[in-house]
């Protein structure tokens, strides 16, 4: 995951300064310089990581921190703001004009970004904000395309406009947003051609579509897998065509993660999502806060509790609730428990964002061998019969070989899953209150774990 040799680091550092009680220049000066080595190996900007240093030193070496009750405390406290700072301090959205009148989003970036896809995430995020998109397709050039956009639209349930690969961007642009006009739609995405390299002719085209249409806002989608290449292409996409903001994809699959910390400080345009996984909840709004807490260790319960949220059926979770209080759960529910926990990204998802979690290294915990370890659970429950799930006693030794074979497991697999199953059955029966929670305004949420 991204930033997970950072976090290690820079969790090791505060430790350090966190024992030794009071602080000299010199110690804050070298835990610093520790600083600055972890995030120039995390691929942030050179210039950037010398500036965040320059400032954390100024604030840290001051009267107030050197001379306070817990200097340690202050120094982590001063990093976490500048590198809040660092990332745009305030959320940024996706500028949306009101009423009825139309947003046109252009959406531009290299090849090989993941452009397409996250067009389409963009346009499921604002249908369930309550829009009404139209997903168009103005890439006439890379084979495919246009069938991937029409793919990834129904997967979001949002119409795709498309006037095949003949005719120009710029005229399909515009009949875009004519058909949007005529049918209702009140936002209307382009999902442009992607680039090899910043490309002179293929800019000209971005420039000819802003000139043709009004467009409301320039995103552009970087892969950050790429370091500071992402970092110059923002810089260069904004300079020929002027963006408003970024998506930064992939950010799941970099374990340094630099860009992030360096494209709103080089370029001055925010981050609005960051990609971390293939589906519809792995493209997340950026919360420069809940980043900056992720990185140094202390989690991001918030982003956690908003994927339990999107992912938990309120009804279902309120049953479910019911059932563990009373130690009924049955091997159904343990089925919809291990469903929900993948829809909020699997373990290794869920465990970056556990306060204290974020760069521990867990050579106990491979995130393929837990996927296939789920895969071998599931099989097991399902080679069970309904009667079987659902009154677990009935489970003797001849239906265990039974369901053992149906798997392709061992009878011992089997016996482990129901051992377990059965401790975790008498623990929720031992911790009736620790499923209920409050989210706020949206009522209650129970996490399926």
């Amino acid at each position: 995951m991204a930033f997970d040799n950072l976090s290690e680091k820079l969790q090791n550092v505060f430790k350090n300064l966190r024992s030794k009680g009071r602080l000299t220049e010199d110690d804050v000066k070298s835990a610093l310089k520790e600083v600055k080595l972890a995030l120039l190996e995390a691929d942030v900007n050179f210039k950037v990581v010398k500036q965040f240093i320059k400032t954390v030193q100024e604030r840290a070496i001051g009267q107030d921190v050197m001379n306070g009750l817990n200097p340690g405390q202050m120094v982590i406290k001063i990093v976490n703001e500048e590198m809040i700072a660092l990332m745009g301090s305030e959320t940024t959205e996706i500028a949306l004009k009101s009423g009825n009148e139309i947003t046109v989003i252009m959406m531009a970036g290299l090849q090989g970004a993941g452009k397409t896809t996250t067009t389409a995430k963009i346009a499921g995020k604002l249908k369930q904000k309550g829009r009404n998109p139209l997903l168009t397709a103005c890439d006439v050039y890379r084979p495919a395309a246009i069938e991937q956009l029409k793919i990834n639209g129904e997967k979001q349930g949002v119409e795709v406009f498309s006037m095949g690969d003949k005719n120009k961007p710029v005229d399909i642009a515009k009949a875009a947003v004519e058909h949007a006009q005529k049918n209702g739609f009140n936002v209307v995405i382009l999902d442009t051609a992607g680039r090899l390299h910043v490309d002179e002719e293929m800019m000209d085209e971005l420039v000819a579509i802003k000139n043709a249409v009004d467009v409301t806002q320039t995103i552009l989608v970087v892969d950050a897998m790429t370091g500071q290449d992402a970092v110059n292409v923002a810089g260069m996409f904004d300079e020929k065509i002027g963006i408003d903001g970024v998506i930064l994809t992939k950010l799941d699959g970099d374990t340094r993660g630099g860009a992030a910390l360096s494209i709103r400080a080089v370029t001055g345009k925010p981050i609005l999502y960051i990609g971390m996984g293939e589906k519809l909840s792995d493209l997340e709004q950026f919360y420069p806060d809940r980043m900056a807490s992720r990185i140094l260790g202390m989690g991001d319960v918030l982003t956690m509790i908003e994927k339990a949220q999107e992912a938990i059926d309120e009804e279902e979770a309120k049953k479910l609730e019911q059932k563990m209080k009373k130690a009924e759960f049955d091997f159904e529910d343990y089925l919809s428990s291990m469903s929900q926990m993948k829809k909020m990204g699997g373990l290794s998802s869920i465990m970056s964002m556990m306060p204290g979690m974020g760069g521990m290294k867990m050579p106990d915990i491979d995130e393929a061998e837990a996927e296939k370890g789920m895969r071998r659970t599931e099989s097991i429950i399902y080679s069970m019969t309904l009667e079987e799930r659902r009154n677990p006693s009935l489970l003797n030794p001849s239906r265990k070989r039974r369901i053992a074979n149906g798997a392709g497991v061992d009878i011992a697999e089997v016996n482990r899953l129901v051992k377990q199953f059965e401790q975790a059955r008498k623990m929720m029966k031992q911790l009736p209150g620790m499923m209920g929670g409050k989210r706020g305004r949206k009522g209650r949420f129970n996490l399926p774990f």
